[in-house]
């Protein structure tokens, strides 16, 4: 059943209670005024037949016909019908009828209370003038004895038509005064339910979150008491809100700029909270909260980790490594969430990316062992050919010169991979400053430079060098810097393609950057070395590599070189159809 407003509880029973009183009134007024007719008709009569009491001779029971015309005479002048009864019930006179014609009166009920001394009064229906009359009988005394009964009467109709008339008017009064008690009612009503209304729709207003809205303040001292209260309410409501806003916004700044993720779990771990690094990381969507971490992250160490802290109530750290799209290696911290009673509500997981750091570490281990390796293979070529001339274990010119050869080509070597090392060190040290001054200048030239210098090592294998290369095509590029990357590239191009091949150099201008792309038509590289391709003394074919001369730093140096520039180099191979070399500069 719906619910009535304020308003429709008030006015019905206010209205209801006027509706009742006006017709308690009314009906009290009308039983009064019918009551007081009455009486004043009742009184009239009877003080008519006292009048006509005193007319009557005391002799009158001698000449009884003089009665019956008294009667007639009075009754026309004062319109009343008057009858005179003896004790005995006959009736000598009557100002309507023949008293001849007229039945025993007797047994009248106003006659009987006369002849006992008293006035009489009844309403009957008259068998004699066929309708409603009013009675009213008094005795005529002589010698303290009724002898005779004077009756007066009227007919009742004509009094109920007055009555009515006065009914009429009571009842129209009634309903003037009903309808403006009725328009009253609803106006004070109205009056009353009105600041309930407001402070109802400002209720509305307030939590729809308009907290600055202020309800006006009524004149009554109870409801102005509320509006007031409420209007606080409002203000406190505002201000613990704009706190709160603002403690989580800089909450959620904190954790949105943090690098490190951060996952909350209540005590059924279920998320409570997730930032983006922490999406990032996991792989998942960052409207995860309210799902259970099983559900969330399919990483067993991870969940047996948050169990684990939830369990024990103390610090956990772990290393966890996940396998989604890429591995990803994550330094995991756990400890224990607390609310604001101290009570345990559950995990908090910091994880923090470490693969960067773990590849790092890795390639810090590969390139000590690659560099120590590389170090000590002419090192010691260079010791065992050196101890066997100072023992004098070499007889003839031939083999010492062979012997001297072999020393003086390893140590040639190590001074190529030491050189190597100073210029990628170099390049390192200077990237990101305003150390390397690049200048505009037409890439077609640097090419030609780096292709003349290999030119000899092409004519030896009869490999034909193409270079397609606009003039208009310019950078800003630090010349030799670029001339020796491309000499790099060339020459390994030169040396793993087969004789009588071709090598395309082609620089290509786009909207954001200048390609210069070296393509040979060697062995190829397998996709597994591509990633890798560009570390310090990483060989596909460390036998090859080495009886080619190559320290392993070429394309080190190479891919150094493209992001001391700003841009970058790429690779793309397949076995058996050659590679091709890019390097990326910004057009800008």
């Amino acid at each position: 059943m719906g619910k009535k407003r304020l308003i429709w509880q008030l006015y019905p029973p206010y209205l209801l209670l006027i509706v009742i009183c006006l017709a308690a009134i009314t009906w009290y007024a009308a039983g009064s005024l019918r009551s007081f007719h009455l009486e004043q008709v009742d009184r009239d009569l009877r003080a008519k037949a006292i009048l006509i009491a005193n007319r009557i001779p005391e002799t009158f029971s001698e000449n009884p016909e003089s009665i019956d015309a008294l009667c007639k005479l009075l009754g026309a002048e004062i319109s009343t019908r008057i009858t005179v009864i003896l004790p005995n019930g006959k009736v000598i006179g009557d100002s309507e009828k023949d008293p001849a014609q007229m039945e025993f009166h007797g047994d009248r009920a106003e006659i009987k209370v006369a002849y006992e001394g008293n006035t009489g009064y009844s309403t009957r229906y008259s068998r004699t003038l066929l309708k409603q009359m009013r009675y009213v009988a008094i005795p005529l005394m002589k010698d303290g004895k009724a002898v005779a009964v004077v009756r007066t009467s009227l007919p009742v109709l004509p009094i109920l038509q007055a009555l009515r008339g006065v009914y009429g008017k009571v009842a129209f009064s009634g309903l003037i005064i009903a309808a403006a008690a009725a328009i009253l009612s609803l106006i004070i009503s109205r009056k009353i339910s009105r600041p309930l209304i407001q402070m109802e729709r400002g209720a509305e207003r307030f939590a729809r979150g308009e907290l600055d809205h202020r309800l006006p303040i009524p004149d009554s001292e109870e409801v102005g008491k509320l509006a007031l209260a409420m209007n606080q309410m409002a203000a406190e409501l505002a201000s613990k809100i704009r706190t709160i806003t603002r403690q989580r916004n800089e909450q959620e700044a904190l954790l949105s700029s943090m690098v490190e993720g951060v996952l909350a779990v209540d005590n059924d771990e279920n998320v409570i909270h997730l930032n983006a690094a922490a999406a990032g990381l996991l792989g998942v969507d960052a409207s995860v909260t309210g799902r259970s971490i099983q559900e969330v992250v399919r990483n067993i160490e991870l969940q047996q980790l948050i169990r684990q802290v939830l369990q024990t109530r103390s610090l956990v750290t772990n290393e966890l490594t996940l396998n989604l799209d890429e591995e990803k290696i994550l330094d995991v911290h756990g400890t224990l969430l607390q609310g604001a009673q101290d009570q345990a509500i559950g995990a908090v997981v910091v994880m923090h990316d470490v693969t960067r750091l773990r590849r790092l570490e890795k390639i810090r281990r590969d390139f000590v062992a690659n560099v120590s390796h590389e170090l000590k293979t002419p090192i010691t070529v260079i010791g065992g050919y050196a101890e066997t001339l100072v023992n004098g274990s070499v007889d003839t010119d031939d083999e010492r010169r062979h012997f001297l050869e072999v020393i003086w080509k390893q140590a040639y070597r190590l001074n190529n991979i030491v050189d190597d090392l100073l210029a990628l060190s170099k390049i390192e040290s200077e990237a990101g400053t305003d150390q390397i001054a690049l200048e505009e200048c037409a890439v077609q030239a640097v090419v030609q430079a780096a292709v003349q210098t290999c030119e000899a090592s092409a004519a030896r294998k009869e490999i034909a060098v193409e270079v397609e290369c606009g003039e208009e095509i310019s950078c800003r590029l630090n010349p030799p810097l670029v001339e020796q990357a491309l000499v790099n590239l060339i020459g390994n191009a030169i040396k793993y393609s087969d004789e009588k091949t071709t090598v395309a150099i082609e620089a290509v201008k786009t909207d954001n950057e200048i390609n210069i792309r070296v393509k040979d038509q060697g062995p190829g590289i397998a996709s597994e070395h591509l990633p890798r391709l560009f570390e310090r003394f990483y060989r596909v074919d460390r036998a090859r590599s080495r009886s080619q001369g190559g320290t392993g730093l070429g394309l080190a140096i190479v891919k150094h070189i493209a992001l001391a520039h700003g841009g970058s180099v790429t690779v793309e191979s397949t076995l058996g159809q050659g590679s091709t070399f890019t390097l990326h500069f910004p057009a800008a």
